[in-house]
């Protein structure tokens, strides 16, 4: 009697009501059941599995969705088999999914996704034992199936990567935050927590019983004990967690996700040191505070105005030789003005200002001959925030009547003898941030009552220099132009007649030793930088005064911008930088070229006779306007068409906020002959923790290339 064979094609059959009567099994009992190790492994094995039988499963289905593929020969042969040994991967498949929802899985997304994945399973096995009887009716079924296996895919993915996974890149990006509005919580930690634990702690897949997706499920903890204990970072589960050594099973994020950086582990630990509230404002912290340092690396800090911006036209109609108007720091709405010149000040002009009364938030008057105007026409500033009046000409009627403006947040009174009906008057000003008093012949006492009267204000009462020793007024400068043909000569001088004056053009600090003294006219031929300083016995040396000189150079025959510069600060475009005009000590002059998004990139053509020993670049530094050294300049040049990195310098970075000053960054270039050169200049992207704007990206400003 012959032994009968059974076909590959009716185990793999049988098998699928194995698979049938498992998953039944499971997914009616598997909160209850206990599943051993070795199940555990199969679960875990779940992301592995699932896409082989998708594969398997879909490439079936194609035979009935295409139109007359299943009258062919390869629909016979392939597709049966295609779709049976796919519906056995997916009856595993699914069997280990089940296995691993037992792991803390839980949530809308899990229902959905498990109840998908049967109905593969189930209809991709049943389809394949009906495929032969209706094969003309199952096109709809095959559309219909394939759809499900989509949808399980989605909610399978909901699971491991959140509910916005698929749609996130087509979502409207969130408004940036400002300083002023960032929260300590919102902004700062839950950014972390979202990137590096909520794939594990959150709606549908909640391990340890821990949800960190919601603000609840941070207070309740785990089941391992509390999450965060206010203050507390010994007893805060995330903190012990965070630190365990990698290789520690229950240190986190696991080994095999991404880890936190440094950075991100202080600012989890200065949350918890610092009370772990979720509805704190960094603006409410200290500025020498941990977090207040964090967040202004990461927010712009930049302070926002609603109001809309004035013309250019109008600017430039306010500007006069003795008025200066200029926007706080570029593109800006918000406006800062100064006069200048005593001799041409005439009250009757502040009434221009109504023009820009909404802007204006920063004014100007230090030393004006105010006469007998009355200061209640800055009552008609609503946004004003500083107000300067420094040795201005002020009876005491005056004084006695100065509005109490609400918006105010600094105010200068330098140099102004103050009554008592005055002080009055100003202790009344409780919105003040900082107020200057230098040389207001006020008592102790009425510095005493003035600070008891505003304890939140910062009061400046200038220096008292008895038995101090007084530094040194800085020396003098004088040159006829900073650009020069030829050659340039230069003059110190200082008002005491006996100080010693030491200088330096080759670019180190002057000291009181080694530098040079300074005896007469200094003639120079080349670019550089003169720096000087004075020095005497019994007082402080002097601080650094330096100026720039600039010798005009060759110029290229082609010269050309890579980069475009910011509409509103363009100059004359790539003629800015040959065109042999300094610009003034101002970025609104319009003879500087402004970047800030984008490098300045800028290449030179030069003949073959054209050769070169020094590049050196005419810079803009001003701080307080956002405008800072390059971080970073490259010089580039060309020979034979191949290129070499002649300079590659990251400049010294400014450590505060100076004057308004030009710079000149020169290179030598050895002599060689190039054909082309480029030159780049990266503005910085993110203003140091020290600046008012920190975290904001600055500007680089340039208007001469010198090539000699």
């Amino acid at each position: 009697m012959a032994r009968s064979r059974i076909s590959p094609l009716a185990i793999l059959e049988n098998l699928l009501f194995v698979w049938f009567g498992f998953s039944a099994i499971l997914l009616v009992g598997i909160e209850i059941a206990s599943i051993p190790p070795f199940l555990q492994v199969l679960g875990r094995a779940h992301p592995l599995l699932l896409h082989f039988p998708i594969v398997l499963v879909m490439g079936g289905l194609l035979f009935w969705i295409l139109p007359k593929s299943y009258k062919s020969e390869a629909y016979t042969q392939i597709a049966p088999f295609l779709l049976l040994l796919g519906a056995n991967f997916s009856g595993i498949t699914v069997i280990a999914g089940l296995v691993l929802s037992s792991e803390g899985y839980e949530g809308d997304a899990l229902f959905w996704h498990q109840w998908a994945g049967m109905i593969t399973f189930w209809g991709g096995s049943f389809f394949y034992f009906f495929q032969k009887r209706k094969q003309n009716a199952l096109q709809i079924p095959s559309i219909l199936l394939m759809l499900c296996i989509v949808l399980t895919g989605h909610w399978g993915a909901a699971i491991t990567h959140g509910e916005d996974f698929l749609l996130a890149p087509l979502k409207t990006a969130e408004p940036e935050v400002t300083l002023a509005e960032a929260e300590v919580f919102e902004h700062l930690v839950r950014p972390i927590l979202k990137s590096k634990c909520e794939s594990c702690h959150r709606d549908g897949k909640v391990k340890g019983e821990l949800r960190m997706d919601i603000v609840e499920g941070l207070q309740k903890g785990g089941k391992s004990g509390p999450f965060i204990l206010a203050g507390d970072l010994d007893n805060s589960l995330l903190i012990q967690r965070i630190n365990l050594p990698l290789e520690e099973e229950e240190h986190m994020p696991p080994k095999n996700k991404t880890q936190l950086t440094e950075e991100e582990m202080n600012i989890l630990t200065a949350w918890v040191n610092s009370g772990a509230t979720f509805d704190q404002k960094v603006a409410d912290l200290p500025e020498e505070h941990e977090l207040f340092q964090f967040a202004s690396k990461t927010f712009d800090s930049k302070q926002e105005y609603d109001f809309d911006a004035v013309s250019d036209e109008k600017l430039e109609e306010l500007n006069t030789f003795f008025r200066k108007v200029n926007p706080i720091y570029p593109e800006s709405p918000a406006l800062e003005l100064s006069y200048f010149g005593i001799a041409a000040f005439d009250p009757k002009s502040l009434s221009d200002l109504q023009e820009i009364r909404t802007q204006l938030i920063s004014l100007n008057l230090d030393k004006m001959p105010l006469g007998n105007a009355s200061l209640d026409f800055l009552n008609d500033f609503p946004n004003l925030e500083k107000l300067s009046l420094n040795f201005a000409e002020l009876d005491e009627d005056q004084l006695e009547r100065i509005p109490n403006i609400e918006s105010l947040k600094e105010l200068s009174l330098s140099g102004i003898q103050l009554s008592e009906a005055a002080m009055e008057r100003i202790s009344a000003m409780k919105n003040l941030e900082k107020l200057f008093l230098w040389q207001t012949g006020l008592s102790a006492e009425q510095k005493a009552n003035l600070r008891a009267q505003l304890p939140k204000t910062e009061i400046d009462f200038g220096f008292d220099g008895s038995d101090v020793i007084l530094p040194l007024n800085p020396p003098r400068i004088k040159q006829e132009r900073i650009l020069f043909s030829e050659s340039l000569e230069m003059e110190l001088s200082h008002p005491i007649p006996s100080v010693e004056i030491r200088y330096s053009i080759d670019g180190t600090e002057p000291d009181s030793l080694s530098s040079p003294v300074y005896e007469s006219p200094i003639t120079v031929t080349s670019s550089g930088k003169i720096r000087a300083k004075a020095f005497a016995k019994g007082w402080i040396g002097s601080q650094e005064v330096s100026s720039v000189f600039m010798k005009s150079g060759i110029k290229p025959t082609e010269y050309l911008l890579l980069t475009q510069p910011n509409p509103r600060y363009q100059g004359d475009l790539e003629e800015t930088l040959f065109d042999q005009i300094k610009g003034e000590n101002n970025h609104t002059s319009g003879e500087w070229l402004g970047y800030s998004e984008d490098p300045f990139v800028a290449e030179l053509m030069l003949k073959e006779s054209q050769s070169i020993s020094e590049l050196a670049i005419s810079l803009l530094y001003n701080e307080s306007a956002y405008i800072f050294p390059p971080t970073r300049v490259e010089i580039i040049g060309w020979k034979n068409g191949k290129s070499t990195i002649i300079h590659s310098e990251k400049p010294e970075q400014s450590e505060q906020i100076g004057e308004i000053r030009s710079e000149l960054l020169s290179y030598s270039l050895k002599d060689a002959d190039f054909e082309k050169i480029q030159v780049k200049l990266y503005p910085i992207q993110s203003l140091p923790p020290w600046h008012p704007g920190a975290g904001a990206k600055g500007w680089v400003f340039v208007d001469e290339i010198l090539l000699n």
